[in-house]
């Protein structure tokens, strides 16, 4: 089976491939997991720097202390489809998250933490479940504010076997130290740039400080990572791949996002303009009027075009409801 066609420098054999993490010693993805979990003892594990003692089970803004906090593991074939493949993405969803939005699409996870708290073998079983289960990838959904203990988990999958390509799926709100210790690890980064405007993030994110974060972040994303590259099959084997949520009266700040992708990025940075914005969360009830509907079939286009005047080319090709 083969999902879609790709510029042959875009592609590579998945004969031999093997995932970053293997190409580590044992040895050094410890040492990785130690650096990473000091920075736990007063939290700098996302650009918060809440400064609590999360080793001691404290916590602040992300409600997780010791353990990473998991609500779901399972093959997941709703992600793209070079991710999906025809046996899923094997997403793990972790509670809680270092960002507010008012929209969020996952408001049951990511504020209200449904889940349960997993310590590193736990979360190693799991990794090792999706992969037994015929997954492609693994998929760490919401992993900003546990990449400490996911990289504690990780000796110990590889160890037991674990040899699939780990899909780092964030909101770009990552802390620098976190991302470095990650560096030769993750083997796709699929950031979602949410805002461009301070004041937007600060309003509906809370967090005003993100779209400069976001940017250090991506940046960093693609220097460890470079562009998606496919393999023979279609599959998604390493690179970035980028997300953007298309909203209302353009308060993502769309065409900005865009222009910065192709001039500081890479103009052929893979990009999934995503049109499925709906209200949910804390939107409605006479709050956040101004995103209480979903976005029109002009706004989408208009997204398009600004993602192809500012010079980006290839984007994700499942069907936009007919829109383009």
């Amino acid at each position: 089976m083969r999902l879609a066609t790709t510029p042959d420098r875009f592609q590579a054999s998945s004969l031999g491939f093997l995932p970053a993490y293997r190409r580590l010693s044992a040895g050094e993805l410890r040492r990785r997991a130690e650096e990473a979990l000091d920075l736990l003892r007063e939290c700098r594990a996302c650009p918060r720097e809440c400064g609590v003692d999360r080793l001691e089970d404290r916590w602040a803004v992300c409600k997780t202390g010791r353990f990473a906090i998991v609500n779901s593991f399972s093959p997941h074939l709703g992600e793209e489809d070079c991710l999906r493949g025809w046996r899923g993405s094997g997403t793990i969803f972790f509670s809680m998250c270092n960002l507010k939005c008012v929209f969020c699409q996952n408001y049951a996870i990511s504020h209200l933490g449904e889940g349960q708290p997993v310590p590193p073998h736990a979360l190693a079983a799991m990794m090792l479940h999706l992969q037994d289960a015929g997954c492609h990838n693994i998929n760490l959904v919401t992993p900003e504010h546990v990449a400490p203990q996911i990289l504690e988990a990780l000796p110990v999958a590889v160890e037991a076997g674990l040899n699939l390509p780990i899909v780092y799926n964030t909101s770009a709100y990552d802390a620098m130290d976190c991302l470095r210790l990650l560096d030769g690890i993750v083997d796709m980064y699929m950031p979602d740039f949410k805002c461009w405007d301070r004041e937007v993030a600060r309003r509906y994110l809370l967090a005003p400080d993100y779209p400069e974060a976001a940017r250090a972040s991506i940046a960093e994303m693609h220097r460890q990572s470079g562009d998606l590259v496919f393999d023979e099959r279609g599959l998604a084997l390493r690179g970035l791949l980028v997300r953007h949520l298309v909203m209302p009266e353009g308060l993502a700040g769309t065409a900005e996002v865009m222009r910065w992708l192709a001039a500081s990025v890479s103009p052929d940075t893979y990009v999934n303009l995503m049109d499925q914005y709906a209200p949910a969360g804390k939107v409605g009830a006479g709050r956040f009027p101004e995103l209480n509907r979903r976005i029109t079939r002009d706004e989408y286009r208009d997204a398009v075009a600004a993602a192809r005047g500012a010079g980006l080319w290839r984007f994700d090709q499942r069907s936009r409801r007919g829109w383009i």
